[in-house]
């Protein structure tokens, strides 16, 4: 007997999300759950967007989570890794905790967010057949061929539509939605504490978001790895204090006489040259 089809809409909170569940309900299109994996990580703006919609369209928004938070899987968390080197400090191979991502080891995507989406979803197939709603815009061609190639039961409304990235944000402005004016400040609104994030981004928060800045930090010190491969948090704010000072003074940035004069006062501030990579775009 064929098992019941049960519509989810995976639903982050961002503006291509957002504009596929509000069209899908505008459209009449059945869901039957909005599934939001809260990391804990999100910018507050972010979660009272959530509180907003759910009010607004009158339905629950289930919400699914780690059991464990990020700072302990960040730090404290027992993990077996194998030596890759005589400097066994260096990988953190003698620590506790995952550290910091990087692009090809994103392990807070799995763990926080991938994990407890699939295990709440592999529940309901036991008794469903599940048809997954996935926000991603048309113009993301890199995650349409991953999806669709990786998921079995997805289904891409936004592609289908032929609702880019800026149709998206466009369509959720008009109906009253703006996060807060996150979407004016960041590339991406995504996790706040990414390391992939650009160094534009991570101007933005260090200069419009202070307390999540000092959380950056504290973590920071916590562990082995930098938040980038050639910043600490704390250079990072030490560079852009740096800026502020050369702009003042009528200089440009960008340039060979900036990125010298950058990598001597790291040196000066915190006597290492870890850091600055002359290429590196402000």
């Amino acid at each position: 007997m064929a098992k019941p089809i049960l519509r989810v809409c995976s639903f982050s909170g961002g503006k291509d999300s957002t504009a596929m569940l509000l069209r899908l309900l505008e459209k009449g299109i059945s869901v039957d759950v909005i599934l939001f994996c809260d990391t804990g990580l999100e910018f507050p703006a972010l979660y009272d967007h959530i509180r907003k919609v759910e009010q607004d369209i009158g339905r629950e928004i289930t919400t699914v989570k780690c059991p464990d938070d990020f700072e302990y899987l960040f730090a404290h968390k027992e993990i077996k890794r194998k030596p890759r080197s005589r400097n066994a400090s260096r990988y953190g191979i003698d620590r506790d905790g995952y550290s910091w991502a990087g692009p090809k080891l994103r392990w807070c995507t799995e763990v926080l967010k991938n994990r407890p989406r699939e295990q709440y979803l592999q529940q309901l197939r036991e008794e469903y057949e599940v048809l997954e709603y996935i926000g991603i815009a048309a113009d993301e061609a890199h995650r349409i061929n991953r999806k669709c190639n990786q998921k079995d039961g997805a289904r891409l409304p936004l592609v289908e539509w032929g609702m880019t990235e800026a149709d998206c944000l466009a369509y959720c402005k008009e109906r009253g939605y703006d996060w807060g004016g996150l979407y004016e400040k960041f590339h991406r609104v995504s996790c706040w504490c990414c390391p992939l994030q650009s160094l534009a981004d991570c101007r933005v928060l260090y200069r419009d978001f202070p307390d999540l800045w000092e959380q950056l930090k504290r973590w920071d010190a916590m562990t082995w790895r930098s938040f980038k491969s050639d910043y600490t948090v704390l250079q990072l704010e030490q560079r852009f204090d740096f800026e502020d000072e050369w702009l003042k003074a009528g200089n440009r940035l960008g340039t060979k006489a900036f990125y010298s004069a950058l990598r001597e006062r790291l040196v000066e501030l915190d006597g290492t040259e870890k850091h600055t990579d002359p290429r590196q775009p402000v």
